[in-house]
């Protein structure tokens, strides 16, 4: 998949927007580029080098809404990706267009990705 822009609004646990997860640079949010790659969703800050990557075998479930980790989006819907890592139940959230059609046939992609570990 092309890298597409992006923002990146964090990182929640337990999708509890006041328990935000610090740890493996998933704290900071920013503009960027995200894409995917055969066995993850990846999304990389501008001004980082590493890039937050969710392998698809531990990704739970695919939401949307207005609002994550504390931040409205302003009206745009937020891709939310539930995960887990170290025992933990995570959820990053992401505006991946300004086009709702655009966020939703992304949500279909993830969904049909998800468990099975190979993009399949």
């Amino acid at each position: 998949m092309e890298r597409k822009k992006g923002h990146y609004l964090g990182t929640e646990i337990d999708e509890k927007w006041w328990k935000r997860y610090r740890r493996d640079h998933l704290f900071a949010r920013g503009t960027g580029e995200y894409w995917l790659e055969e066995d993850r969703f990846c999304f990389r800050r501008y001004l980082t080098k590493q890039p937050i990557c969710i392998p698809f075998e531990r990704a739970v479930q695919i939401k949307l809404g207005k609002w994550h980790a504390g931040r409205w989006s302003g009206g745009l819907l937020v891709l939310k990706i539930l995960w887990s890592k170290d025992g933990q139940s995570l959820s990053s959230g992401f505006v991946v267009s300004r086009n709702a059609s655009d966020t939703h046939d992304l949500k279909a992609e993830l969904e049909g990705r998800i468990g099975t570990g190979t993009g399949a």
